[in-house]
């Protein structure tokens, strides 16, 4: 090759990595935008953590700031089921329709600060919910620390 080769090929090779180092930093804040607007509002469905059944269908909304979630459908067979080991205004009412997750705050990527409640023992623990992805959400519950805790994974609906 001669030495005028060599120089069109170094000059090709440093534009186009210049122009696709380019195009990813513009193209970088908008995928980042992105994934900042996928939020936990919709429909979740939920596994039980024991069987691996569906459990139910929890809709999640967001009103005056905070992130909240209630049992929008009971796919087990105890679909008529209520509340019995819940405390409070919530005790023998309905599992359909019952608010189940309260006061959650979005911090960046992590709803946290609210609470959620375990309808199988009516415990109320604190909450911790992060998308994995648009269609997965890690849900976590513990008591003081989120390390003394379980998490379950949730999938998208709508």
């Amino acid at each position: 090759m001669k030495k005028k080769d060599l120089y069109f090929l170094r000059t090709v090779s440093k534009s186009s990595f210049t122009a696709i180092f380019l195009l990813f930093l513009f193209l970088l804040p908008v995928l980042h935008l992105q994934a900042q607007d996928q939020d936990v509002t919709g429909k979740w469905k939920t596994i039980d953590d024991n069987t691996g059944e569906e459990r139910s269908i929890v809709e999640i909304y967001e009103e005056g700031g905070e992130y909240f979630g209630r049992i929008a459908e009971v796919l087990a067979e105890d679909a008529d089921e209520l509340c019995g080991n819940c405390k409070g205004d919530k005790k023998d009412q309905p599992l359909a329709g019952l608010v189940i997750i309260e006061g959650l705050n979005r911090e960046g990527e992590v709803y946290e600060g609210g609470t959620i409640l375990d309808p199988a023992n009516g415990n109320v623990y604190n909450c911790k919910m992060e998308l994995e992805d648009s269609d997965t959400l890690k849900v976590r519950g513990y008591r003081g620390i989120s390390l003394l805790g379980r998490t379950q994974v949730w999938h998208r609906v709508e």
